[in-house]
């Protein structure tokens, strides 16, 4: 416990509204993990699997599930979420966003039942029609607190709802720094690779043809699984890299998989701020990450890693060739990298802006401490 600190019950209700584990869910379980133990906490959502997964990372917390509101229409599951909240009395309520289209209900039952509310953007995404613009603006301007991951998301998730410039916050996503086992090199000679759901947005596709173009004969290494799958082992057979591709699958210690790559690849078409950058520069491992969203603000140019430009193959290939070329560069990046997350993108620091934002919104908590 911190010096100074007098633990004062606090009642949070984390709501989320996904069916299956990803980067969202597991920041959100990072957080949890490392709150003050004076903070109670409920994991309140629709998935069982996922509440108690997201659970799990915080010893006492409890679960409560309610069903999916399937329209603005689904009348029953909407009085279940507002039946729920009001029954667990929170102190507060922090919703964690899949989309900025996402979670509205967790929203409006913890305003319904006259608590603050913070939002947290996990990713910007999906232009909607102007109804649901002005439904979710009016929404959005009831909240207690708006956070993005990111200020470049920050300023994304204003202009695409209609928010007042400057009125989402940034607090970045943290990982813990847990020790890594290194898995051994699957094989000899240079490994680039990348982790993550095997979907478009993540564009691993463009990693493939930029590993099939470089001058030297590198393996690619995809550490993840999703619908996307089948087609991109095509594409690789496509592109004479058959023999050249690996797909792990899915794993729950991906840093153990990155430290055996030479050079981690994040050419996404639109992101957030992934995990998966900053457990890559924990391990040491520089990076090649596209200008996407708040992707600059995790990797310093030319200092931990290289951002190129969006949907560029060939900035890619020049970007890896030029990592894997020189062992004493991603060394050099590898290590100001992991200087950088402990400094900035460790689930520690995560919680302290959380706590600290939860005491500008209850005044009597703040006041006791």
């Amino acid at each position: 416990m911190r010096r100074g600190y007098r633990p004062l019950p606090l009642h949070l209700v984390a709501y989320m509204d996904s069916v299956e584990i990803g980067g969202a869910e597991i920041s959100l379980g990072n957080l949890l993990s490392e709150l003050d133990p004076s903070i109670e906490v409920t994991v309140l959502g629709v998935d069982q699997a996922v509440v108690e997964q997201i659970a799990s990372r915080r010893n006492g917390s409890s679960t409560t599930t309610v069903p999916p509101v399937q329209s603005k229409w689904d009348g029953r599951p909407l009085v279940e979420h507002l039946r729920a909240m009001r029954s667990l009395s929170p102190d507060l309520v922090h919703v964690n966003l899949q989309s900025p289209w996402e979670g509205q209900y967790g929203i409006l039952a913890g305003l319904l039942s006259r608590v603050p509310v913070v939002a947290v953007e996990q990713i910007v995404f999906g232009a909607q029609p102007r109804r649901q613009r002005f439904l979710r603006r009016a929404l959005c301007s009831r909240l207690s607190a708006h956070i993005a991951v990111g200020e470049r998301a920050a300023r994304e998730v204003e202009e695409m709802i209609g928010l007042e410039p400057g009125s989402v916050e940034t607090i970045y996503n943290g990982v813990p720094d847990l020790p890594a086992n290194p898995v051994t090199r699957p094989v000899e000679g240079p490994i680039v690779g990348a982790a993550g759901r095997l979907v478009h947005q993540k564009g691993f596709d463009l990693l493939l043809r930029a590993v099939a173009s470089l001058q030297i004969e590198a393996t690619c290494v995809l550490v993840g699984d999703g619908p996307e799958r089948d087609s991109l082992e095509e594409l690789a057979e496509s592109l004479g890299l058959k023999d050249r591709l690996i797909v792990i699958g899915w794993t729950d210690r991906v840093r153990d998989q990155l430290a055996s790559l030479d050079v981690v690849a994040l050419p996404s078409r639109f992101e957030g701020f992934p995990l998966v950058a900053i457990e890559a520069m924990l391990v040491r491992r520089p990076l090649v990450v596209s200008r996407v969203q708040s992707l600059p603000e995790a990797v310093a140019d030319g200092v931990t890693g290289i951002v190129i430009p969006p949907e560029d193959v060939e900035a890619l290939a020049s970007a890896l060739l030029e990592l894997l070329n020189d062992p004493g560069r991603r060394k050099g990046m590898g290590e100001r990298g992991r200087a950088r997350a402990l400094e900035r993108f460790t689930s520690t620091a995560m919680a302290r802006s959380y706590e600290a934002l939860y005491h500008r919104l209850l005044p009597a908590w703040r006041a006791a401490t």
